[in-house]
């Protein structure tokens, strides 16, 4: 199968490594990122050097497999061409799929292509699937980073806080999936799969907490159901390259491209 890759961040290149060494049914064939340079020197660190694009839609067509790990702003576009093209994608910047549900629900009315969408930084999306088979109740999901991780986000920008003066655990949002996904954009992906996953933006609740004396991104999530009650704590290493991105998201990925291949399935 060839996997073309949007984006050469730090989860864009894990997974490229990991295709490029350990998982020989899967091919790296061909890549892009807005960022050429940095684009490069992920390629010359592999093996078997996949072709550079010249942009999305080069990717879209070369590839069978397509798998972002770019911005939400390009989710968008890679769900059109996907269908239009009948090619997968799997998703990383869950985010962003949000604004474009009808399109997703086309796709799962029609069919012609699949979407991916890795279980990212947390835990429990299982137990959560099988849960929604009756009602759900309540979500409610606390995550908490270190200042710096938060830093850029447009809530910080707009509300003037200064995070270097934050000394202690300090709640800094309270609100629905759908308002933090716009505040906090690349912090919160985790809120944005537990949406898809289940009740939806406006359901779903989102406390955000900075802490500077955490090592560890963590997140904790409250689900209350006719199944009964679920309780879920993550504590994630950041990623080693990218503190705003949590280690475990990129490992979710890899896990979903081998889970595609196996013949054996595991989980809900």
């Amino acid at each position: 199968m060839k996997v073309g890759l949007i984006g050469c961040g730090a989860i864009g290149e894990e997974i490229a490594k990991t295709i490029d060494k350990d998982i020989p049914p899967l091919k790296l064939s061909i890549g892009y990122d807005i960022d050429k340079s940095k684009m490069e020197t992920l390629f010359q660190k592999l093996e078997k050097k996949p072709e550079i694009a010249s942009g999305i839609r080069q990717v879209i067509e070369k590839a069978d497999l397509i798998v972002e790990a770019a911005s939400p702003k390009v989710v968008g576009e890679l769900l059109s061409l996907a269908f239009e093209k009948g090619k997968n994608l799997l998703i990383m910047s869950i985010g962003g799929v949000l604004e474009h549900l009808d399109l997703l629900k086309k796709i799962e009315k029609e069919g012609g292509c699949q979407i991916f969408f890795p279980s990212g930084a947390i835990a429990g999306l299982d137990g959560l699937i099988a849960a929604r088979e009756k009602e759900i109740f309540s979500i409610i999901l606390t995550t908490t980073k270190h200042p710096k991780a938060l830093a850029g986000a447009p809530y910080i920008k707009e509300q003037k806080i200064k995070l270097e003066n934050i000394k202690q655990p300090t709640l800094l949002f309270e609100g629905t999936s759908k308002e933090a996904i716009k505040a906090f954009p690349r912090n919160i992906n985790v809120s944005a799969i537990l949406s898809l996953a289940c009740m939806g933006m406006e359901k779903t609740k989102v406390k955000i907490v900075a802490d500077p004396k955490i090592t560890k991104n963590e997140h904790r999530i409250k689900i209350k159901g006719v199944f009964g009650e679920m309780e879920i704590t993550v504590k994630n290493v950041p990623s080693p390259t990218n503190p705003k991105t949590s280690y475990l998201a990129a490992l979710s990925a890899i896990a979903t491209l081998r889970k595609m291949i196996s013949p054996v399935k595991i989980g809900t």
